[in-house]
């Protein structure tokens, strides 16, 4: 039975409409039992809110001025899973027109629920509750298979849509048939947190404390002569990074493969900003100038498989005793194990006066849980908070729908007395402050278009954020990381928000 688009924006909005996970799993499932081996790639991918492609060259401006929605669904899923291919392989002198020419056709096909759909799928806003862990839920009951089949395969393959495919044509057999395979990235394992250095010891002591970089996740494969680079969203970036392809050929081994960063330093030995290492890494062109001009710097904290022997079901420590025979030291991540507070905490503030991010706390007895938030990692990193003025809000989706959601921040210019925009952020909000400000930023508002309500620059809220980074897209020319919603600061006026050369001098 083929899949039209309408049945996975349905889905969607049911999935982000809910609360209630088990809703969402039960949802997923449903959809997933009807779809043919083919579709599953795609299906996973826009149930989880990214493209299949990944990129495909379009952003904000080529979604102005769209066709009037059409007004019966007819597109069917793999119809538009090419269409959005085609746009993506365009290239060339006029490959902007024919991106925008293929686009509008897509659009013209599509419904009004449709068109927000794709809108929200291209730019990567599409929020719709459907986490990793929800779809491995759904998966494994759309499957009728154990959760810890799909779990495994998941993290051997490295991606949801491969292995529902997989499943969906063979069974059992389709899950079980995923290996370690060197040279296929494996999803890597990430970390959970924790406020301080005090409260991660409570959880894991003693523990191995590491430092946390501020740079490009990287995931090293070698097999003989061939050298394989991987980003932590599985992409390829091999022939971007020859300074870490000579570090893994220098290494002497048949077989390998090693999780670690690479950013690039300056010349004190401190980090740039992360977007100046990322600038680096995502270029594709030049780069035996750029490597010249700035260099790039591999760390390895992990080792997952040594000449046919896979590792991660080995403990933290034993993996570490193999990585440091294997690795040598300018290559590693500096660590310390300890189960004692005062040294933990000296360890992360020489870490973030050496210009780098936090620390990792990690248990010595933990397996390395890839594709998860496993509760044996945690990460310990200096929060920075800045109070800034709404200037713009965009209405939510899903569960979201009726409420103003996604806030436009701005920063104080003291020169001319108004707002430069930073950035956007949904996260940090309960449904009490999702219900308040809804109400509150109305009353404020002076205009709107199709998605965003602009209102006076009247309300302060507190904002939590990594680090700030250089960002064309905003006219202040900065943006703030991971930013999330503290607290509103009704005892504070709009002039006495932070100023944009206060966020600039964070950042630079």
């Amino acid at each position: 039975m083929t899949i039209l688009l309408r049945d996975l924006v349905d889905t969607s909005a049911a999935v982000g409409g809910t609360a209630s996970r088990s809703e969402k799993v039960e949802r997923l499932a449903a959809i997933l039992r009807r779809l043919e081996p083919a579709e599953a790639p795609v299906a996973a991918a826009y149930l989880s809110g990214q493209l299949r492609q990944r990129q495909i060259g379009v952003g904000y401006a080529s979604m102005r001025d769209l066709p009037e929605p059409a007004a019966e669904s007819s597109l069917t899923l793999l119809e538009v899973d090419a269409a959005l291919d085609a746009v993506g392989r365009a290239t060339g002198r006029d490959s902007q027109a024919e991106r925008r020419r293929r686009l509008v056709a897509l659009f013209a096909r599509a419904t009004r629920a449709e068109q927000d759909f794709l809108v929200r799928l291209v730019v990567g806003e599409l929020h719709q509750g459907a986490l990793e862990g929800v779809m491995l839920d759904a998966l494994a009951r759309a499957l009728a298979a154990p959760l810890a089949d799909v779990r495994r395969a998941v993290m051997l393959r490295g991606d949801v849509g491969a292995v529902a495919e997989a499943g969906l044509r063979d069974g059992p057999a389709g899950l079980n048939a995923f290996r370690l395979q060197v040279g296929q990235p494996l999803q890597p394992m990430l970390g959970q947190s924790a406020s301080s250095i005090g409260e991660a010891l409570e959880r894991i002591s003693p523990a191995a404390i590491e430092w946390k970089l501020d740079g490009a996740r990287v995931q090293i494969h070698v097999l003989g002569e061939q050298v394989r680079v991987f980003t932590r969203s599985l992409d390829d970036i091999t022939s971007r990074v020859p300074e870490v392809v000579e570090m893994a050929h220098s290494l002497g081994v048949a077989s390998i493969v090693v999780d670690g960063e690479v950013l690039a330093l300056q010349e004190d030995g401190r980090p740039h900003p992360f977007q100046v290492s990322a600038s680096r890494f995502g270029s594709r062109i030049d780069v035996d100038r750029l490597r010249t001009s700035l260099p790039l710097r591999p760390f390895v904290f992990d080792i997952l498989h040594l000449n046919g022997v896979d590792l991660i079901e080995r403990t933290v420590a034993e993996r570490y005793a193999i990585l440091a025979e294997t690795v040598p030291e300018c290559w590693r991540v500096p660590r310390i194990v300890t189960s004692e507070v005062a040294e933990g905490e000296a360890f992360l503030h020489q870490t973030v006066a050496s210009g780098h991010e936090g620390v990792m706390v990690k248990a010595l007895d933990s397996r390395y849980e890839a594709g998860r938030r496993g509760a044996g990692w945690i990460k310990v990193k200096p929060v920075h908070t800045l109070d800034l003025v709404i200037l713009g809000v965009e209405w939510g989706h899903g569960r979201r729908q009726g409420w103003l959601s996604n806030l436009h921040l701005g920063a104080r210019d003291p020169a001319t007395g108004q707002f430069v925009m930073l950035g956007k952020t949904f996260k940090g909000l309960t449904d009490a402050l999702l219900t308040w400000q809804t109400r509150k930023l109305l009353e404020l508002e002076t205009h709107r278009d199709r998605w965003t309500v602009y209102v006076r620059p009247e309300l302060v809220v507190e904002i939590a954020f990594d680090t700030v980074q250089r960002s064309p897209r905003y006219p202040g020319g900065v943006t703030l990381r991971f930013a999330r919603v503290v607290r509103y600061r009704p005892d504070k006026r709009p002039e006495e928000a932070d100023t944009i050369e206060t966020v600039r001098a964070l950042g630079f």
